[in-house]
């Protein structure tokens, strides 16, 4: 599938997923054109939305990926890789591989981290489709009943029956691969955090362009390049709306952070000062909310991330069981957390 062109799928209505397997879950990537670039560069990345900024079901998912889920890699009508996802899903600029021209600034999507290992013994579905056919997911599945892959999908879920059937057709290397995701999924300790040299790569690139754009005046240069760390002019406007951190009550300034509702590396100049673009918040929290594990309705409740660690989030003063509502927001306010919910917030939308 070219994704930077991707057919755009309609909004479906499905169950939310089933924790399978201790916490592992399973996914099907198509690969075809990318299939080099991911599984030796060790990722997964697609577009946020297909042409014309339209929703897409397969690139969505991609919020929905957490550490030790599997991932099998079809590519020329092969199962040829698998690979065990060791972070979650974060916003990345398009890889320079991808591309002729190097790293595309403008075009900005989901990237998330996996190691991936080629089979020895890859085999093409289309010949085992007799044991396979039965187990399609009845909607959105990556594979045809003929054995071709589905082009309009790059990342489908896949049921724990075709997942344990497709493993048996690897042979003995699945149960290795098995153990390993499950400990990923299940040890703290083991958990691969996602490289953030991207991000700061992207924002980097932003500072050079604001430090040489002759337009800017020098107080406005420094203003704009503050806000990045949530300093200066911006926290100054934040401040005038928001006086204490909206989870855990903290006010004194010392221990805030004024961070961006629509992240400073995605806003225009005027949006990166705009106080109605921030949230006063201790620091434990802001890594929450920048990471897209929690975001906020407009009327204030609380969303967590269904990838997020429920007892991690408990420790920093989180309550995962029961609803919190933080107290509204203002207009401005509603319309900057629209976007976290949209482009930040790791939950893949199924209505």
């Amino acid at each position: 599938m070219d994704k930077a062109a991707g057919q755009s799928m309609p909004r479906p209505r499905q169950p939310a997923p089933a924790v399978l397997h201790s916490g592992v879950r399973f996914w099907w990537v198509n690969q075809n054109q990318t299939f080099r670039h991911e599984t030796q560069g060790g990722y997964l990345w697609s577009p946020k939305r297909s042409q014309g900024d339209r929703f897409n079901l397969f690139y969505d998912n991609m919020r929905e990926v957490a550490p030790g889920d599997l991932v099998f890699s079809f590519s020329d009508t092969f199962i040829r890789a698998i690979g065990v996802v060791q972070g979650h899903c974060y916003e990345c600029p398009k890889p320079a591989e991808f591309g002729s021209a190097g790293r595309n600034w403008n075009a900005i999507g989901w990237r998330v981290d996996v190691r991936f290992t080629e089979l020895a013994n890859r085999f093409r579905p289309m010949d085992h489709m007799e044991a396979l056919a039965p187990l399609l997911p009845a909607k959105y599945s990556p594979l045809r009943p003929n054995g071709y892959g589905n082009q309009a999908v790059y990342l489908a879920e896949l049921p724990a029956a075709m997942a344990d059937a497709i493993g048996a057709l690897t042979g003995a290397e699945f149960p290795q691969f098995l153990a390993v995701a499950r400990t990923v999924a299940t040890d703290e300790k083991s958990r691969a955090t996602s490289d953030d040299s991207e991000i700061r790569a992207w924002e980097d690139h932003i500072v050079s362009v604001i430090e040489h754009d002759v337009v800017l005046v020098e107080t406005e240069r420094q203003s704009l390049i503050m806000a990045r760390r949530g300093q200066g002019l911006f926290r100054e406007r934040v401040a005038k709306i928001e006086r204490a951190c909206r989870i855990t009550g903290v006010d004194r300034p010392t221990h805030l952070i004024a961070s961006h509702a629509k992240p400073w590396r995605d806003s225009s100049h005027q949006e990166r000062l705009d106080g109605e673009n921030g949230l006063l918040l201790t620091p434990s929290i802001d890594h929450l909310f920048d990471r897209g594990f929690i975001s906020f309705e407009g009327n204030g409740q609380l969303l967590i991330s269904p990838v997020a660690h429920k007892t991690s989030l408990q420790r920093m003063g989180i309550q995962t069981e029961q609803v919190v509502n933080v107290g509204g927001f203002s207009f401005g306010q509603r319309q900057f957390l629209e976007f976290h919910r949209e482009r930040v917030f790791l939950a893949a939308r199924r209505n």
